[in-house]
């Protein structure tokens, strides 16, 4: 079973008008695969804001396929793995929101928050954002391109099975106390933590 990590970015400060999707797919203890799509929103109403963050603009998604094409292609694959994101809570907001606003049954999946993973691992760190991670770790790459943030994301995880002796990405909650989330078609529980603590090694 795969292990794919996925990164969100949106059109304005709505969850349910994402403009593109990254995802990279993690098998054999290494990211095998790194994907982009670029997604046009219902409305095609851009935020400055967000355009400032991303540097995705109307132009570049007028000839992309909308969410529910996108998710089509992708539901499968999704629903044999399990989704890792940084700051997981929101990339699973979006996945939620614009399945709502389409009326399409949300793709069923356990999820884990490599924030999360980041802060009981690393716990030395002053920060868990992804960048400060990275620069951390070694890790280089061009935040706010999904593509790249999702390939960045895969390699904190498996950092994060090297320094804690893990077996598998999958096994990092047990091994940090957390408890992963789980999407299913109607509704989710969500990932947690307790926090940074202690590590038996």
């Amino acid at each position: 079973m795969p292990v794919v990590a996925i990164d969100f970015e949106t059109a304005n400060e709505q969850r349910s008008n994402p403009c593109a999707i990254g995802l990279a797919w993690i098998e054999d203890g290494r990211i095998t695969e790194v994907e982009h799509h670029y997604i046009r929103p219902i409305d095609m109403r851009f935020s400055g804001w967000n355009i400032a963050v991303h540097g995705i603009r109307p132009a570049d998604v007028e000839d992309a396929d909308e969410f529910p094409a996108v998710l089509s292609r992708l539901r499968d694959r999704l629903e044999r793995a399990t989704v890792i994101a940084h700051n997981v809570a929101f990339d699973i907001s979006v996945m939620r929101r614009t399945c709502e606003l389409y009326s399409l049954p949300f793709p069923c999946f356990d999820y884990i928050c490599t924030v999360q993973v980041a802060k009981n691992t690393w716990p030395q760190l002053s920060s868990a954002k992804l960048d400060a991670v990275c620069d951390f770790l070694g890790v280089d790459f061009k935040h706010h391109d999904a593509a790249q943030d999702a390939y960045a994301c895969g390699s904190v995880a498996l950092a994060a099975v090297e320094a804690t002796r893990a077996s598998h990405i999958r096994d990092l909650p047990d091994r940090l106390g957390m408890t992963a989330g789980r999407l299913t078609a109607t509704g989710y529980t969500t990932c947690s933590s307790p926090g940074p603590r202690r590590r038996a090694v």
